[in-house]
């Protein structure tokens, strides 16, 4: 992810309210999202309507009688299908009828996203005893900026030309033609025709009498359609709410002792259907809203690895849309080269004009081994021998990449250097350009290779050697289980710190490791690279105040050189690094410590309406205080919704034996609170079975449902 996402201007509404990111709200719909803030408002700067990576609705702002409504309260439903903001009045005069005092209307806006079009219903009721005629005014533009505008690239080449609005009565229509050859189009249309409409307002005069409602239905589009009335809106929300409810069903089903962990997990679970697009290929998990609301490949990975235990399908439509766009030559715009798994993928004009390179981009170090390590741990949880066989070029291709093309420089590590200064310069998870560096501060030089993604690649060398066995290939079993065992080596004898009793986060172009403690070497103890002697100082010090700040693992410990509790990458609390830092531990039975992280990430949640940010500021927990946020975080965003699903495999010890089809519990626990807890519908083989959990003395008893067949090993 590229953190330059600008923070956008802080507005004062009349009414006083703050307009700012930190108060946005999302909808989503296949390639079209929405961000509006808790007015309903989009003001034009980091908010919009947009599809295909283009802002299509730039402004759409409600006035009565010339000024703001007072708001009330806005909230996402528990589904994610439908934003509503509640409003009232400020005084306004007497135009014919009684002047209405401040709180006499009461206004719903209510809006959902479907079929690539925006719904939205304007009720307007009077609570006074007298008639009141009221002045609505509808401000609304469309600027059609590309995605990376709106986030602060300069066009070298400008941009290409907007047409003059066009009106016919009830809808205005906007079009772009841009450099690019596209034409792109707006529609804003109205149920009722306005009073006055003009190329950037519409203005409206409601007659109410008292106890009464008036509603008003608008669509934004790409294109034009049948006039806005009550049966579309109906018919349109039916749709949505269906299709979401169908998403938000797949997988095992969930449920504790506890409501509010309930709502975690089902907020999260939201999200993750919200965020998913069907493809060809299968699911899969965009990003995030509102800059990363594209397919990506490093999130995707690692969003459909937390929830692999519950819902292996994800993995697997991920992992066929990502073969489909494995890189097939050399390019150093695009850093690719055959085999490897792409970074990102975008539509808007400035990626197909080659402004920049993301259209299709495979400057990531790191996602061609997650790809390979997801397909082995896919082949382990579900015994789908039939779709690895499909899926094997691919594989060998993306193996291929990490032996030859990997290693630039042959000292036997993962490394990367951009190939162009247009592509991102550090191409790891944490590629900001500040993340990676000496303990003097100072920054490395190419080519770099990162610790976490040493441990990425061993798990695919280990992966691919266990099922090169399975296929009857003991000669590529022994290779790639001596590359992997090799790779081991290299990450003890070159990036362990023995002063420190931790990992250096990386070794540079001269060979010179850099002796920084990140939360990097977590993600070691997830592939389990380490031996148990260091793992067991690894995880000591991500449990340290240095690292756990009450809420999550901090990505840089205090006292390190470049921290900074608000950056981006140096000092920042990400929920899926915190995730896999506690899959690490519990890998390496460090039992205490993932309950500890379960209960700070929980705890985090209930802070932001039982939905995890993107990230959040790693400042250290103050008693009866809530996490500081990062002001232009993500939210949603796909893996820190996934991260609830992995903190509670950790906590349970589960895994799933897809060869076997066992159910495997390692000293299973209970987060903090919770008393019993049940997967219903866990798919192992053939069978769905059901497991409950429940507290027996010092220890979690753990028990399959009546009538399943699926064998339940419990390890202590």
């Amino acid at each position: 992810m590229t953190p330059d996402a600008p923070t956008g201007s802080v507005e004062q509404g009349e009414t006083g309210e703050p307009r700012s990111p930190s108060n946005l709200f999302a909808l989503k719909d296949k390639d079209t999202f929405l961000v509006a803030d808790a007015f309903g408002d989009v003001m034009g700067a980091a908010d919009g309507l947009f599809h295909d990576d283009t802002r299509l609705l730039s402004k759409l702002r409600l006035l009565l009688g010339n000024r703001s409504p007072a708001l009330l309260s806005a909230s996402v439903s528990q589904d994610n299908v439908f934003f509503t903001s509640h409003s009232t009045n400020e005084p306004l005069p007497a135009l014919g009828g009684a002047a209405a005092p401040h709180g006499a209307i009461h206004v719903e806006r209510k809006r959902f996203l479907w079929d690539q079009r925006l719904y939205e219903r304007l009720r307007f009721v009077n609570y006074s005893r007298d008639m009141v005629i009221l002045p609505v005014g509808l401000e609304y533009d469309a600027d059609f900026h590309d995605m990376f505008e709106v986030r602060g690239s300069k066009r070298p080449a400008g941009r290409g030309r907007v047409l003059p609005a066009e009106m016919d009565g009830r809808s205005v229509t906007y079009a772009y033609d841009g450099l690019d050859g596209v034409r792109r189009t707006s529609v804003v249309s109205f149920s009722d025709p306005p009073g006055r409409l003009g190329p950037q307002r519409a203005d409206f005069m409601f007659m109410l009498t008292p106890e009464t409602h008036f509603d008003l239905h608008i669509e934004v589009g790409v294109k034009p359609d049948h006039p806005p009335t009550r049966e579309r809106w109906r018919d349109a929300a039916a749709r949505a709410r269906v299709d979401m409810r169908k998403r938000r069903r797949r997988g095992a089903r969930l449920h504790s002792s506890g409501r509010l962990f309930n709502d975690w997990l089902e907020k999260s679970r939201a999200d993750l259907a919200l965020l998913t697009t069907e493809f060809a290929t299968g699911p899969y998990p965009y990003a995030g809203i509102p800059w990363f609301s594209t397919p990506f490949g490093r999130d995707a990975i690692i969003t459909a690895w937390q929830v692999l235990w519950i819902e292996p399908g994800l993995a697997k439509g991920v992992l066929g849309y990502l073969a489909e766009h494995q890189a097939l030559e050399v390019s150093a715009f695009r850093d690719s080269a055959p085999g490897k798994i792409m970074h990102e993928t975008r539509k808007g004009e400035m990626t197909a004009l080659g402004e920049l390179p993301f259209g299709r981009y495979y400057g990531g170090v790191d996602t061609t081994p997650l790809f390979v390590a997801l397909a082995c741990a896919y082949a382990e949880r579900t015994g789908d021998l039939t779709f690895i066989e499909n899926l094997w070029t691919p594989l060998t291709a993306a193996i291929a990449w990490i032996e030859h093309f990997g290693d630039s420089d042959g000292d036997g590590l993962i490394d990367y250097a951009r190939g162009l200064d247009s592509g991102l310069s550090n191409q790891n998870w944490k590629d900001s350009e500040d993340s990676v560096f000496h303990e003097d501060g100072k920054f490395p030089d190419g080519p770099i290779a990162v610790v976490e993604v040493q441990g990425y690649a061993f798990a695919a060398f280990k992966g691919m050697a266990d099922l090169a066995e399975r296929r009857g290939d003991p000669q590529n079993a022994e290779r790639w289980r001596a590359k992997a065992e090799h790779l081991r080596q290299q990450v003890e004898d070159k990036f362990w710190m023995e002063d420190k009793g931790f990992y250096a986060m990386a070794i540079d172009g001269h060979g010179k490791p850099c002796r920084v403690k990140g939360s990097n070497p977590g993600h070691l103890l997830f592939c389990g690279l380490p031996s148990p002697d260091r793992a067991k100082k690894v995880a000591d010090t991500l449990l340290s105040a240095a690292f756990h700040n009450g809420f999550g693992v901090r990505t840089l410990a205090q006292g390190e050189p470049r921290f900074n509790p608000m950056s981006y990458h140096n000092g920042s609390v990400w929920p899926h690094d915190t995730a896999i830092c506690a899959m690490g531990l519990a890998r390496y039975g460090h039992r205490d410590g993932v309950v500890q992280m379960t209960s700070g990430l929980f705890e985090t949640a209930a802070h932001y309406e039982m939905r995890l940010p993107e990230l959040f500021c790693g400042f250290p927990r103050q008693p009866g205080e809530p996490p500081v946020a990062y002001p232009v975080a993500c939210l949603p965003q796909a893996w820190a919704a996934g991260s609830a699903f992995m903190m509670l495999q950790a906590c349970l010890g589960i895994t799933v034996d897809g060869w076997k089809n066992e159910v495997h519990l390692t000293d299973p626990r209970l987060p903090i609170g919770i008393d019993h807890l049940t997967i219903g519908g866990l798919g192992v083989g053939d069978a769905l079975t059901d497991i409950s959990f429940e507290h027996n003395g010092p220890r979690v008893a753990a028990h399959v449902g009546k009538g399943s067949t699926v064998p339940l090993l419990i390890r202590r």
